[in-house]
């Protein structure tokens, strides 16, 4: 028979095309009552300034559609922009840095490095989604908390919240090792569930074999038989969320052979079978099936939280560090005052010496105050400088800018007191505290995946119980071997190996062996052949030979301690993150009794720290009076300037402490954001759009140290500012 072997290759290629063009039909969308999943976005722009962070939601996959290629290919994730924003160049101002707290904060949401790392756990959690949806087990996400910017405390009994590094080494809320304290976690574990996504498995192969003879009925002269081999199959396999199973074989074998006793040569074998299973027992319904996109949404969820407490821990750092450099700020301003008391102290004693007035010692004296002071003032502005680095670090993603790096840092907003502290009952600040603080909300969450994962650990208890039905078929083709003779005798012949046609009913005088009648063989080579691809194909849609059934296949574990042990596990695990839920409100109610303390000590504080002043001040203008009088010496007035001086120091101190008490007041409340007119879409892209207002914050009205104080002045601004909406509590009427 004449066969094109090309052209047989050419409609196996169109077959392969067709059925990847097809399988998209066949994705699994999400659980029933969820969104179905849209096309992947276009690969993300960055803004044309190439300042802020490029969202890209990485838990849509990439639609085959136009590109069949794109699910394919590498995504190309774009390396992190380590330049600074342009809000810090508008902020510099004759080599310094004009910062308001409001624009710190701005600064921090754009630039800080600890929200950077956090923000791309965002994109993780969505990463662990697209996974899920595919029918994989997830990774885990991490809620550790990243605290690398130096200088800024964060509040709480312990000093720290939460830990990690914000990667994904510890997968907290995850399938990963690590959770809540365990070695591992069984969340996640359970049934095998088939892909969701179409698996299309193929063979191409091409066999050319010869082998010798050691058989009387494989006749050939040469004693060597050539078999020629091609093989073409096709698979599709897919999983559905009841927990079914979709497979689909499609098998073709083109044969050549030398073998006389052959049949046909060439031949045709084509056979296919759609096979549905469907799950009992174990495996059985969309929650054993859908556990893992139940997670992974669930820690996506947990992602948001994590991230909403990152930028509350890293503003309450911020706000922290701001304090700490108002204070170093004013507390220059202070020595430098003090320092320039001694001097002209100094240099009057020098010339009331000089007359007689005082004697020689009174000038050592005034010496050593101005040594004093002087240290004092180096140790000031030292401090000074430490905080400004540490600020400029804190709110700028590298220093490598020299306009930045050798820019003063100047703190445009002051302490702002309220006269009276507004009362508000402890036990609405707890309310308030177990409704906001993100660590709640994140056990919550995985409490109610420990939940649903129970679920699906008690269903792999049961035995494995599939029933599954099967329908397929199978053709023939080729041709005739053309070294067979054919014959009207309806009897079967015996073939000879004698060439010469003596001794032999069934040889020929042309050489042929053996015989082949037309009323034995197949059904399609009964009207003659050769039978191509296409009569093979159309056999398998005609049922000629039909292949079909039921069944049920039952697997029982015997003892079953594997899953028992699971289950129990996952129940003690669950039983313990209640524990551990429990353990953080009790946490977070002692948190905020403490912050309530912390607010009134604080501001205690302040109050005698600003008497002090005011005594130290009386009491330095009376001896000032008196020195003039005569009745008093120098060495006493530098004495009560030098108290004045730690007793002003003292209060810049205590100012600074007690809003940082606010602050941390308002983190153990969970109510920083809100308070601080934070916007976390702000955050998540790293652009501020709306400016923070900080309540407890006044703008100042000097903005350098010793600029407008006049040369002798021992005054300075620390006055207490008032403002009737920026009370914090003093009030505690327990639990």
């Amino acid at each position: 028979m004449s066969f094109d072997l090309r052209s047989v290759v050419r409609q196996i290629v169109i077959m392969s095309l067709i059925s990847v063009l097809s399988a998209a039909g066949w994705a699994q969308d999400a659980p029933s009552g969820a969104a179905p999943l849209p096309q992947a976005p276009q690969p993300a722009i960055p803004p044309a300034s190439g300042e802020h962070y490029a969202t890209v939601d990485y838990s849509k996959p990439r639609s085959q559609f136009p590109n069949v290629l794109a699910p394919y290919r590498p995504a190309t994730v774009p390396p992190p922009n380590l330049s600074n924003t342009k809000r810090i160049d508008s902020l510099i101002q004759d080599g310094k840095v004009m910062l308001s707290l409001d624009d710190a904060i701005a600064l921090t949401l754009e630039n800080n490095l600890d929200i950077v790392l956090a923000r791309y756990n965002l994109n993780i959690a969505d990463t662990d989604v697209l996974r899920a949806v595919a029918g994989s087990n997830i990774l885990g996400v991490n809620t550790g908390v990243v605290q690398n910017t130096p200088g800024g405390g964060v509040g709480g009994l312990s000093g720290t919240v939460g830990s990690g590094t914000g990667g994904t080494s510890v997968a907290a809320g995850g399938v990963g090792t690590g959770t809540n304290g365990l070695v591992s976690s069984t969340l996640g574990i359970g049934s095998t569930i088939t892909s969701f996504d179409p698996v299309i498995s193929s063979t191409l192969q091409m066999d050319r074999a010869f082998a010798e003879s050691t058989s009387l009925f494989s006749v050939n002269p040469s004693g060597v038989i050539n078999t020629n081999t091609g093989t073409a199959n096709f698979s599709y396999l897919q999983g559905f969320h009841s927990g079914t199973d979709l497979s689909v074989g499609f098998n073709n074998t083109h044969i050549t052979s030398s073998n006389g006793a052959t049949t046909y040569t060439p031949a045709l074998n084509s056979s296919f079978q759609v096979r549905l299973t469907q799950n009992l027992l174990q495996g059985f319904g969309f929650l054993p099936n859908t556990r893992f996109i139940r997670i992974a949404k669930n820690n996506r969820e947990i992602s948001d939280v994590a991230f909403r407490l990152q930028v509350i821990t890293t503003v309450d750092q911020i706000e922290n560090l701001y304090w700490n450099l108002v204070y170093a700020f004013e507390n220059v301003r202070v020595q430098e005052e003090a320092l320039n008391f001694a001097q002209r102290t100094l240099e009057d004693n020098k010339k009331q010496v000089q007359v007689g007035v005082l004697p020689p010692i009174q000038v050592v004296n005034a010496q050593s105050t101005v040594a004093a002071d002087q240290q004092n003032l180096i140790l000031a502005r030292t401090n000074l400088e430490l905080q400004e680095l540490l600020m400029k670090n804190a709110l700028s993603r590298n220093l490598e800018d020299p306009v930045l790096a050798g820019a003063s840092v100047v703190p445009t907003s002051t302490t702002q007191i309220p006269q009276q502290e507004q009362t508000v009952p402890t036990q609405e600040l707890i309310g308030d505290a177990l409704g906001h603080r993100a660590e709640l909300t994140e056990s919550r969450i995985d409490l109610n995946s420990r939940e649903l994962n129970n679920k699906a650990v008690r269903n792999a208890m049961l035995p494995t119980l599939n029933v599954y039905a099967y329908y397929g078929g199978s053709g023939i083709g080729g041709d005739v071997n053309p070294v067979l003779v054919p014959t009207t005798l309806g009897g079967p012949c015996i073939a000879s190996a004698n060439s010469s046609g003596s001794g032999s009913s069934g040889s020929n005088s042309n050489g042929r062996f053996g015989c082949f009648s037309p009323s034995a063989a197949a059904p399609p080579f009964r009207n003659g052949g050769p039978v191509g691809l296409g009569g093979t194909w159309q056999q398998l849609v005609t049922s000629a030979a039909p292949d079909k059934g039921v069944g049920v296949t039952l697997n029982i574990p015997l003892r079953n301690r594997t899953a028992q042990a699971d289950q129990v596990r996952a129940e003690l695990e669950y039983r313990q993150a209640q524990v551990r839920l429990q353990q953080l409100e009790n946490q977070v109610r002692i948190e905020v009794r403490n912050a309530q303390f912390d607010v009134q000590q604080s501001r205690a504080s302040v109050d005698a720290a600003q008497a002090a002043v005011d005594f130290q001040r009386q009491t330095l203008d009376s001896e000032q009076q008196k020195l003039k009088a005569g009745v008093s010496t120098s060495t006493t007035v530098l004495s009560d300037q030098s108290a004045l001086t730690l007793a002003e120091s003292n209060l810049l101190s205590a100012k600074a402490a007690y809003e940082k008490a606010v602050v941390e007041m308002d983190r153990a409340t969970g109510l920083l954001l809100e308070h601080s007119g934070i916007v976390m879409a702000d955050a998540v892209s790293g652009e501020v759009n709306h400016m923070p207002n900080v309540p407890y914050a006044a703008p100042r009205q000097d903005q350098q140290p010793g600029a407008g104080q006049p040369q002798g002045s021992v005054q300075v601004p620390v006055r207490i500012e008032s403002s009737p909406n920026a009370g914090r509590v003093t009030e505690h009427s327990g639990y």
